[in-house]
């Protein structure tokens, strides 16, 4: 993998972790504003249309993230054959925080001492 495909994945990464946390806080400012008076259009409010489908994307892209580091997980190397069956599950069940760390650790850190060496 190039430097530059490792960082646009490492973009796609990251991207999950920083829309939940953009999800909670639009909820959290649409609880807050509840008791407020607000003007009322037709149809769905502006939030939700915003929120749904990006959070469909996102879905989408999770579903992806996870394909492409379990098939890297399985071709690679990097990764010594009695851990790749660990990996799989931790990356399977702790998605958004297991992929940047094994992206740091077996995309990122190969990448870097290849080009140190």
């Amino acid at each position: 993998m190039t430097k530059s495909k490792a960082i646009v994945l490492a973009v796609f990464t990251v991207w999950p972790f920083v829309y939940m946390i953009l999800f909670m806080a639009s909820f959290f400012i649409s609880f807050m504003t509840m008791g407020q008076p607000h003007q009322h259009s037709d149809g769905m409010p502006l939030m939700f249309k915003i929120i749904l489908p990006l959070h469909l994307l996102t879905m989408l892209e999770m579903f992806g993230l996870l394909a492409a580091y379990i098939i890297h997980l399985f071709k690679t190397d990097h990764v010594t054959q009695d851990k790749k069956a660990l990996w799989a599950i931790v990356i399977f069940m702790g998605n958004i925080l297991a992929m940047p760390i094994y992206w740091y650790l077996y995309i990122w850190k190969p990448l870097k001492s290849a080009h140190a060496a």
